[in-house]
């Protein structure tokens, strides 16, 4: 498992607003294309340096590909980085403000401290 490379997917995709959408419409396909094409790139680089190594397990993929934010948490992904592109996502969907965060909420409410260690 590498909570590195969740973080860095959740951290990617929110700060593009298209990547934004493409993952709220297509959370399959934006997981397999970002896995192949930009999990290896260096973060925030712009030389084209790239490793070859890294790639999501099973348990990662499957979390990311259906907006799993709790089993995300559970996984070690920074909450900070899942609430914010979440939020982004699905917001909108609510009538009442801040009731995404609120749904956030109550579905990590069964953690209990210590939380899931969030380390890199």
């Amino acid at each position: 498992m590498s909570r590195y490379l969740i973080d860095k997917f959740l951290y990617t995709v929110d700060r593009d607003p298209d990547l934004v959408e493409r993952y709220r419409d297509d959370p399959v396909g934006t997981v397999t294309w970002w896995e192949a094409e930009r999990a290896n790139s260096v973060l925030n680089c712009h030389t084209g340096e790239a490793s070859t190594w890294l790639r999501f397990d099973d348990t990662e993929r499957t979390a990311l590909s259906t907006h799993d934010y709790v089993k995300l948490f559970e996984l070690g992904a920074h909450p900070f980085l899942t609430l914010t592109l979440f939020i982004a996502m699905f917001e909108r969907d609510h009538a009442e403000p801040l009731a995404f965060q609120k749904q956030y909420a109550a579905r990590l409410a069964h953690f209990d401290l210590p939380y899931p260690d969030i380390a890199t």
